[in-house]
C-alpha cells in the first residue's frame, strides 16, 4: 500500500514536533490492512508502541452502544420511536416533563437535549449505570426540546446503556463482549483496566511545551458510570478496523442487518451549520467535499482515538495518539488518504462585518458558563468551569490534564451567526477542524437562544 510510505514518514515528524510520545494508525482498503506503530506507549515505563498495543476507545464506544441498541430494535425489544420512560421508568431530569418527551432515537442521534456533558458521578461495579441514572434525575436538566438541536451527548449514550440493561437483563459490559466483541472478532478488546493490563496498553500524556516534555496522565480512565459513552472499553487498532469493516459489508458480519446499518449511515438530524456535521445514529456524517466520512473520535485522559469509514472508497482508517494534540494528525492523515483517491475541497471561510452586540450575554450548561462580550470590534468569550462538587472537579481536571482555567478567546465573524478563533488561519479550519468554529442559533428578543461550540450547546440565560 503506497500510503504506508507517507504515514511512516509523516507520523514521526508530527510526533517529534508536537510532543506526542506514541502513535498508532491502521488503514484498511481493498481487502488489505496495514498498521503503523511509532514511539512510546508510556514514557514512565519506556514501553514501546506496538501494532498490538491497546488503548482506550473513548467515545468510539458510542458506535458500539448504538449497535447494541439497534440489535434490540431488530429483535423487537425496543422501538426507536417510543419514549425512553416506557422502557426505563426511573429515567428523570430536573426539567419538568423533559424526560418523558425523549424518544429512544434521540439518545443515539445526540438531539435529546440532556444537559449532562460534565456530569461525572464517581462509582464503579455492576450498578454504576443505576447510580448515574439516579444522579441524573437529581442534578441534570435539559438544554432544549428533544429533536430541536444537536448537542453531542455523553449523557444520552449512558442512558442508552442503562436502557439496554433494563430491557435485556444483562449488564452493559457483558452485552458488549457477547454481542459486539465476539461476533466481530475483536479479540484484543476488553472492558476494564484490570483485563487490559494483562497485555500491552498505552496511557495518555499531556504536553509541557515550556520544558519540551510529555507528562503522563494521573488518571487512566473515567469512572464506570461513563462506560457506554466511552470510559471503559479498551482495544487495539485491529479491533477498531473490525468495527469499521462492519459498515462496509452491508450486514454481512451478522452483527447488524443491512437495514440497521443503513439507519446509522442516514441523516437523523442536520442543523445546517458549518461547525456541526449531519448526524446519523451513533455516527457523525462528515462531508469532506463530496465524500461523506462516517466518523467518531474518542478522547481519553491524555489521549485521542479516531475511527473513520468511507464506504464510497472502501476505506477504514483508525488511529490513536497518546497526547491530545494528535487529533490534528488524525485529521491530516484522513484528509490525505481521501485525496489520494478523490479531490476534496471545502467552502472558503472569509471574515465578514456583522452586528456583534446581539451575541453578547451569558450562556450556560451544566457546570459550564460562557460570558460573551464585544471587545475592540470583535467577539470575546470567557469559558468558566463551575464544578458541582469536589469529586467531579477532581475527575474532570485530571481528564483535562490540569486546572480548567482558559484565558479569554477572540473570535471573528466568518458567516451569518458563525465565528472562527482569531488566532487560527481560516484555511486550516477544514474537515474535523470545523469543530473549532462557534455558531449561534435561535432568536429571542433579537438575541440568539443557544451557542454551539465543539458540537455542544449552551443556553443563553442573560
Amino acid at each position: 500500500m503506497n500510503e504506508m510510505t507517507h504515514l511512516n514518514e509523516r507520523i514521526p515528524a508530527f510526533c517529534d514536533a508536537n510532543l506526542v510520545p506514541g502513535y498508532l494508525a491502521g488503514v484498511y482498503r481493498g481487502g488489505e490492512l496495514e498498521i503503523v506503530a511509532h514511539g512510546t506507549a508510556n514514557v514512565t515505563s519506556g514501553a514501546p508502541m506496538r501494532p498490538e498495543t491497546g488503548f482506550l476507545f473513548g467515545s468510539i464506544t458510542k458506535v458500539m452502544t448504538t449497535t447494541l441498541v439497534l440489535q434490540q430494535v431488530s429483535l423487537g425489544t425496543l422501538d426507536l420511536d417510543r419514549p425512553v420512560v416506557e422502557y426505563l421508568p426511573s429515567f428523570r431530569l430536573t426539567s419538568p416533563g423533559a424526560a418523558e418527551k425523549i424518544l429512544v432515537r434521540h439518545l443515539l442521534s445526540h438531539d435529546s437535549g440532556i444537559d449532562a456533558d460534565l456530569y461525572f458521578p464517581d462509582a464503579s461495579g455492576p450498578e454504576a449505570l443505576e447510580v448515574y441514572l439516579d444522579g441524573l434525575g437529581r442534578q441534570c436538566g435539559s438544554l432544549f426540546e428533544p429533536g430541536e438541536y444537536v448537542s453531542y451527548s455523553n449523557g444520552g449514550m449512558i442512558v442508552a446503556g442503562r436502557l439496554l440493561e433494563a430491557v435485556t437483563g444483562v449488564r452493559y459490559h457483558d452485552l458488549l463482549r457477547r454481542d459486539v466483541y465476539g461476533p466481530l472478532g475483536m479479540t484484543g478488546a476488553s472492558v476494564s483496566a484490570k483485563e487490559a493490563i494483562l497485555g500491552s496498553v498505552a496511557i495518555g500524556h499531556f504536553p509541557s511545551f515550556e520544558s519540551g516534555t510529555a507528562r503522563p496522565t494521573s488518571l487512566f480512565m473515567l469512572p464506570d458510570t461513563w462506560g457506554p459513552a466511552g470510559a471503559t472499553p479498551i482495544g487495539t487498532i485491529q479491533d477498531l478496523i473490525a468495527l469499521g469493516r462492519m459498515h462496509l459489508d452491508g450486514g454481512g458480519s451478522g452483527v447488524l442487518s443491512a437495514e440497521m446499518i443503513g439507519r446509522m449511515h442516514s441523516v437523523a438530524h442536520d442543523m445546517g451549520v458549518a461547525n456541526v456535521p449531519p448526524v446519523g445514529l451513533g455516527l457523525l456524517l462528515i462531508p469532506f467535499g463530496d465524500t461523506t466520512v462516517l466518523s467518531m473520535s474518542g478522547a481519553s485522559p491524555g489521549g485521542v482515538a479516531v475511527l473513520a469509514v468511507v464506504p464510497s472508497l472502501d476505506l477504514v482508517f483508525a488511529a490513536f495518539g497518546n497526547a491530545p494534540q494528535s487529533l490534528a494528525l488524525h485529521d491530516e492523515l484522513l484528509l490525505w488518504l481521501i485525496r489520494e483517491q478523490v479531490p476534496v475541497s471545502f467552502p472558503r471561510l472569509e471574515p465578514i462585518k456583522t452586528e456583534l452586540r446581539r451575541y453578547a450575554g451569558t450562556y450556560r450548561s451544566q457546570q459550564l458558563r460562557v460570558d460573551v462580550r464585544v471587545v475592540d470590534g470583535g467577539l470575546e468569550e470567557q469559558v468558566t468551569y463551575e464544578p458541582a462538587d469536589a469529586s467531579q472537579e477532581a475527575i474532570f481536571t485530571q481528564f483535562a490534564g490540569g486546572s480548567f482555567a482558559a484565558p479569554p478567546t477572540r473570535y471573528v465573524a466568518v458567516g451569518e451567526d458563525l465565528f472562527a478563533p482569531a488566532a487560527l488561519p481560516l484555511e486550516t479550519l477544514d474537515g474535523h477542524a470545523r469543530q473549532y468554529l462557534i455558531s449561534y442559533l435561535g432568536n429571542r428578543d433579537g438575541h440568539p437562544t443557544h451557542r454551539c461550540a465543539g458540537g455542544r450547546m449552551t443556553r443563553r440565560v442573560w
